[in-house]
């Protein structure tokens, strides 16, 4: 089988968990690229903090971002994004600020926040936006509904956040009775994600493969959390971190060394170097 598709998920997976891009996992990724294969960061970061890891890789990849609603290379020319409603925004805004919850609405050209008592420790582990403040406009204010009224907005995901687990599961349930058109994704801790309706970051892969007239067979994904085992699960390779929890282990093909240890590095490194260049396998009419 000849791969076509590079697909890394970002945090946990392409970086280590300081969150640096370790030089031997640069030249790796840009080993691969060499011989014709193409990459893709995927990640539920929003476009711009993606794209910031993207310029300290030695090409430049595409991106599946914002959980997948959000796939290209460059945010003037996107090959796809799909977005929650202006209408259904505001509902489901104004349902939950019926609740205690910080609040991020999340645009590829900026987010909107409400502000909100939570504990410091709760923010600080489940918000995780590294962006430049000069190009991602980050705002908060106390009342989002009131700012919509102004300024609708149509964002890409909502990332939502409680107190305590509990109050998390009941409003989980409460949005998948009320909204169908959209999906929820719960993450470890007391954080949840609303997305549209079949947006992941599977879907978002199978898009951009579609766009390259890559097949599913031919794609090669890394990953370590929940929300990548569909496409560790669905891609022809499937590979999961020594760092992911068993779950995500258990559907992949090949697990490789942990995010600290060098594993997306190692694995391409092993695998790829087996793998001739694509140019060279379609000059020997060797790609069907």
């Amino acid at each position: 089988m000849v791969y076509r598709l590079l697909a890394v998920n970002i945090d946990g997976t392409l970086l280590q968990s300081n969150g640096r891009l370790n030089k031997s996992t640069k030249e790796a990724i840009d080993y691969v690229h060499q011989k014709g294969v193409h990459v893709a960061l995927v990640t539920s970061r929003n476009y711009h903090s993606a794209k910031k890891v993207a310029k300290a890789l030695k090409i430049n990849p595409m991106i599946v971002a914002q959980q997948g609603a959000f796939v290209g290379a460059s945010m003037e020319k996107p090959i796809m994004v799909k977005r929650i409603s202006e209408e259904l925004t505001a509902e489901l805004v104004q349902m939950l600020e019926k609740t205690t919850c910080q609040i991020l609405l999340i645009h590829e050209k900026y987010s909107l926040g409400n502000r909100v008592n939570l504990p410091e420790n709760l923010l600080g582990k489940s918000v995780m936006y590294l962006n430049d403040q000069n190009i991602y406009a980050q705002n908060y204010v106390d009342d989002i509904s009131e700012e919509l009224i102004d300024q609708p907005m149509a964002p890409t995901k909502m990332d939502i956040i409680f107190p305590e687990k509990n109050a998390r599961n009941d409003m989980l349930k409460l949005i998948k009775e009320m909204f169908p058109e959209v999906d929820v994704l719960l993450h470890p801790g007391h954080k949840l994600t609303i997305v549209p309706k079949g947006v992941s970051k599977w879907s978002g892969v199978l898009y951009l493969a579609d766009h390259l007239a890559v097949k599913r067979t031919e794609i090669v994904s890394i990953g370590d959390g929940l929300d990548d085992m569909e496409m560790i699960a669905g891609s022809g390779l499937g590979v999961a971190m020594g760092n992911a929890d068993e779950e995500v282990r258990k559907v992949a093909k090949w697990v490789t060394r942990s995010n600290d240890q060098d594993g997306v590095a190692y694995m391409l490194r092993e695998f790829f170097r087996k793998q001739h260049p694509i140019e060279f396998l379609q000059k020997m009419n060797m790609l069907k």
